[in-house]
């Protein structure tokens, strides 16, 4: 399996428009962080997790020329603004987008992009196939790829992450329950969000997601969701246990 950090900023990005501070003016590419996304290449399968509004550009920077299934965490809008793009993927592979996410999510997607769904579509529109995901921990089908739910909070929020093998991604959260914790157990990768170092309604800190982590110890463990008050990567990567690193976009890892 291949992991490619499409996108590991907060919603704002990194820089933020009209942020003056150190990090916002850095020439390391590291620090130049689009909305957060992944994509999972296994098995002749190709997935992303989330289509924030940074989408297209994420698919060009990459050059995933195809795509087999979207998946959403949350119905957040910088993790869903970029929906429209897929119409791309419909072209050339002459089939609809099979949409994976919780029933609330995707009823949300519906309403935010209802021309989508309407019954007299507009011509080009994007073709989509809408996939509940009814069940917090139990594993669904994603194109015959088994797929397992990771249920977590963001604030009072129920948003999921998603296990594929050895790797497990959760972005977008503040609390994981037992049942989760035991899940995130053998990983080989855990991606975690780690917003800032300050306490966040919504979001880890650094020193939240590293005692995470150092519970259920992954072999290695990258963080992600970053903002721009958390630091400059070079400084903060250098307080960090070697088997833990700040994911960064374009960032390629694989996964046993």
């Amino acid at each position: 399996m291949q992991v490619t950090f499409l996108g590991t900023g907060t919603s704002s990005g990194v820089p933020m428009i009209g942020c003056t501070c150190e990090v916002c003016r850095s020439l390391d590419h590291r620090d130049q962080r689009l909305r957060v996304s992944v994509h999972v290449a296994i098995e002749g399968r190709s997935l992303v997790i989330d289509s924030g509004p940074d989408f297209r550009q994420q698919m060009l920077r990459a050059r995933i020329t195809h795509l087999d299934a979207l998946l959403f965490t949350h119905e957040h809008k910088d993790h869903t603004a970029g929906l429209d793009d897929i119409r791309a993927f419909n072209f050339r592979q002459q089939q609809d987008m099979p949409l994976f996410g919780e029933p609330r999510v995707l009823r949300q997607l519906q309403q935010e992009f209802s021309y989508i769904f309407a019954e007299h579509k507009y011509p080009g529109v994007p073709r989509v196939s809408l996939h509940p995901i009814e069940q917090d921990h139990a594993p669904f089908d994603v194109l015959g790829l088994p797929v397992q739910p990771l249920r977590a909070l963001h604030h009072k929020l129920p948003v999921l992450g998603f296990r594929i093998g050895g790797f497990c991604y959760l972005t977008d959260a503040n609390h994981i329950g037992p049942e989760t914790m035991a899940l995130l157990h053998d990983a080989d990768v855990i991606v975690l969000n780690a917003l800032r170092r300050e306490q966040h309604i919504s979001h880890f800190t650094l020193a939240q997601a590293i005692e995470i982590l150092e519970v259920v110890k992954p072999k290695r463990a990258y963080l992600t969701h970053i903002s721009h008050q958390l630091g400059r990567h070079q400084d903060v990567e250098a307080e960090l246990p070697p088997w833990l690193r700040l994911a960064y976009d374009g960032l390629k890892v694989e996964v046993a």
